[in-house]
């Protein structure tokens, strides 16, 4: 009886964690592994350094950006880039 109760009060503790805790994180984790895989030349980037710039060219696992202040080019991993700032429009014309 009292393993039941036990078993009873912490299935809904781990339920809740799952839904308040874990699956948020997932769910960020995948919009940011879009944004690094639908990234563009020519678009404009945050690094995790808090450096800004342009995608100049890019690679498998990294790529190379023009800083805007004094337009030198740095090659950084694409797990480095934390916001894309350019707005692309992905949405089909509409008649």
């Amino acid at each position: 009886m009292n393993s039941l109760y036990m078993l009873v009060t912490f299935v809904p503790l781990i339920l809740i964690m799952y839904f308040l805790m874990i699956r948020p994180q997932r769910k960020k984790q995948k919009e940011e592994e879009m944004m690094r895989k639908n990234l563009q030349v020519g678009d404009e980037v945050l690094t995790i350094g808090g450096i800004y710039g342009r995608v100049v060219s890019l690679k498998e696992d990294s790529m190379v950006i023009e800083s805007k202040s004094d337009h030198c080019k740095l090659t950084i991993a694409r797990w480095a880039l934390q916001q894309n700032l350019t707005v692309h429009d992905d949405t089909p014309n509409k008649k």
